[in-house]
């Protein structure tokens, strides 16, 4: 784990973000972290990936604070009713979302994309990532864009506001996207995400889904896929 050092964050628009400049040629790939996590918590992935390309990297820090325990705090995206989450892994029963935005998704969107036109990257220069509800607003950002980005990455993610994204979605049909998700993950369902796999797919993207035997995590099979997939878009 990086030990957060004030220095390294820079504000981009309303955000905190790390950065890592490869070739100035190359895509720009912006990664939105999980709830409670920071924009430290993902930033050692770019050190782990085996990539032909030096990609740009940003990393974006989540503009809610979150009280985790007493004198730690994380950030996130947008709230989400930990009662309800708490139950749903003890009775094990899946989660599902409401066909609407999660309260504070605008805010976050809002938020994500002043970044990103702070950012001064065309779209299809950008890959846009993310990891748990990071990677729920990176779906989001992707669906609801006048242009298409150059790739799409969702990190244990899931499919929410159902009606919208699958309207949405044929727009989008010449991105390829990358998908990862834990068979027993007990915070989102594995069932959503195929769900969500089989819509992108039915809209006519092309993409990869790798499943592995394991929770809310991003396993070394993920890492290798990501690597595999960051190349075939160079």
């Amino acid at each position: 784990m990086l030990a957060e050092n004030d220095e390294e964050i820079e504000k981009l628009g309303p955000l905190e973000v790390l950065r890592v400049s490869g070739d100035p040629d190359a895509p720009t790939i912006v990664i939105f972290h999980g709830y409670g996590a920071s924009a430290f918590d993902l930033f050692p992935i770019h050190e782990v990936l085996t990539t032909e390309q030096k990609f740009n990297w940003v990393f974006a820090n989540g503009h809610l604070k979150i009280p985790l325990m007493p004198g730690y705090t994380g950030r996130a995206w947008f709230p989400i009713d930990m009662a309800a989450l708490e139950e749903a892994m003890r009775t094990k029963s899946l989660r599902t979302f409401a066909d609407k935005d999660p309260e504070g998704m605008q805010v976050a969107r809002d938020a994500a994309l002043l970044m990103i036109q702070a950012l001064g990257v065309p779209w299809d220069q950008i890959i846009l990532g993310g990891f748990s509800q990071g990677a729920m607003l990176a779906t989001d950002l992707m669906l609801r864009s006048e242009s298409t980005p150059k790739g799409l990455m969702i990190l244990s993610g899931a499919f929410l506001n159902q009606t919208l994204w699958t309207s949405l979605a044929p727009k989008k049909s010449n991105l390829r996207f990358f998908q990862s998700h834990g068979e027993y993950d007990p915070v989102l369902s594995y069932v959503g995400a195929k769900n969500l796999e089989k819509m992108l797919r039915n809209a006519g993207l092309l993409g990869e889904f790798i499943g592995f035997p394991g929770a809310h995590e991003i396993p070394q099979i993920v890492i290798q896929g990501m690597s595999r997939y960051l190349n075939s878009l160079s």
